[in-house]
């Protein structure tokens, strides 16, 4: 059993920057891919970012050039950064770790980009 635990997020003018934390637990060197989705209200779950255990990051286009996904430690934290943050950003974040075959989520954060 894999807990993915969140932080970070918040209310934040056009234009500002936030950062999304997420952890895995149990620490271990077999958890996968970890990944950043979005939902948007009334909208599908979209992937927004997901990283490898090789550390090579993956973008929607949406985000490329003002998002940054980066992978420390033994590689069970993530940190979003979030950049030149748009109003279209605005969405519940979630995170996820692979492991044995199957994605973990955390339980939501909320990001809300004001115009």
């Amino acid at each position: 059993q894999v807990q993915v635990v969140q932080s970070g997020g918040g209310l934040v003018q056009s234009g500002g920057s936030l950062n999304l934390s997420c952890s895995a637990s149990p620490n271990t060197f077999s958890i996968g891919a970890m990944s950043w989705y979005q939902q948007a209200p009334g909208k599908r779950r979209e992937l927004v970012a997901s990283i490898t255990n090789s550390r090579s990051p993956q973008y929607a286009d949406s985000v490329k050039g003002r998002f940054t996904l980066s992978r420390d430690g033994v590689g069970n934290t993530v940190l979003l950064q979030m950049n030149e943050l748009k109003p279209e950003d605005t969405a519940i974040y979630f995170c996820t770790a692979w492991y044995l075959g199957r994605d973990y989520w955390g339980q939501g954060t909320q990001v809300t980009v004001s115009s």
